[in-house]
């Protein structure tokens, strides 16, 4: 599998990472077994894949923890661990206790990238914490990188880095420190491509990208966007009127994400590629792009995502689909953001 190069690190990602969001099982995501965790994770390192990517938010820790019992007796350097400390956790006397969790639940002894998930201001922590302390005085940015450095220091991280910061966040961080950023981006979710995809390129920022089949949406697991389950309706593709789960509380795009699915699908109809095929394809041909998260619930999932790389795609049909997706893309703007609405911006 072909692996890509993090600037200023010893990195080689390979370009297929496998995404750890529902293991352990939770509300979003459903049950997750740990039989299937555990398969998934050896099949991946057979095939080539070295990247993995969690969370202490992900499912309350027990993503963290699925993962460290799945990598027992995987060699540690065939393996490239990911994962992220929630913004309202980033004080100096709490960034360095929440990694030592990570690490306690990973079972090992370092991360090789730390990120910090999401910016860190009041609306963005709200998302994590309803403690009115944390909200009125959150962590300070440049205390967080302060305090990064020192767990590099000390060996319990190689490298750290963002997810999900803007071009307007980036812009005052030593970017030179900053090994990556991890990004939504694929097929119906462009808007990194406004200027913060190509600002990350300038600087020397790897992107890791993650949504890469937009939670099923992009394998073609939907005839119709009215199937997507509740859980996964929460973008701002879909209406949220009368949806619970949904919080942008916009009327969504869910015209220009169909003529654009319908579209795609007419493409196919000349080729032997699948959707999956062409949505990861598509991903990878953009050389910023250093890796791309895809979630496998199984090992067949996991052995049809990495069949998509053996499918090759022409630039003519890259640069077609970049017209058919063109419409959705300028209609969601640039927010990448998709769970909240573009005047509530987390990322910004």
């Amino acid at each position: 599998m072909e692996k890509r190069t993090i600037n200023n690190t010893d990195f080689k990602l390979s370009i297929l990472g496998t995404g750890c969001w529902s293991f352990g099982g939770g509300d979003y995501w459903g049950t997750q077994d740990q039989k299937d965790v555990t398969n998934v994770v050896y099949e991946s390192v057979n095939l080539g894949i070295n990247y993995f990517d969690t969370a202490e938010a992900y499912n309350d820790g027990r993503s963290e923890l699925a993962l460290g019992a799945a990598i027992k007796g995987i060699s540690r350097d065939k393996l490239i661990l990911g994962t992220k400390i929630s913004p309202s956790n980033c004080y100096n006397n709490s960034i360095i206790a929440h990694c030592e969790q990570s690490l306690k639940r990973l079972d090992t002894d370092y991360v090789d990238i730390y990120m910090v998930h999401w910016p860190i201001h009041p609306h963005s922590i709200k998302h994590f914490t309803n403690n009115p302390s944390i909200l009125k005085n959150p962590p300070n940015i440049n205390d967080t990188i302060e305090s990064l450095r020192q767990l590099k220091k000390s060996g319990k991280i190689r490298e750290f880095g963002v997810s999900n910061f803007a071009k307007s966040r980036l812009a005052n961080l030593p970017l030179e420190e900053i090994a990556v950023n991890q990004l939504p981006y694929n097929l119906l979710c462009r808007a990194i491509e406004f200027d913060t995809l190509p600002f990350c390129e300038m600087k020397g920022v790897g992107i890791i990208g993650y949504m890469a089949l937009l939670q099923g949406i992009l394998a073609d697991k939907y005839a119709t966007l009215d199937e997507v389950k509740i859980w996964q309706r929460r973008t701002r593709h879909f209406n949220a009127l009368g949806s619970e789960q949904c919080r942008h509380g916009e009327t969504g795009a869910e015209e220009e994400t169909n003529k654009a699915l319908n579209a795609i699908r007419y493409l196919l109809k000349e080729t032997e590629l699948t959707m999956t095929d062409i949505a990861i394809n598509w991903i990878i041909q953009n050389p910023a792009i250093k890796c791309t998260l895809v979630g496998s619930r199984n090992i067949e999932q996991l052995h049809s995502n990495v069949q998509s790389l053996n499918k090759k795609m022409s630039t003519d049909m890259k640069n077609e689909l970049d017209v058919i997706t063109a419409p959705l893309m300028h209609q969601l703007g640039n927010h990448f953001d998709y769970y909240e609405s573009a005047s509530n911006d987390r990322t910004l």
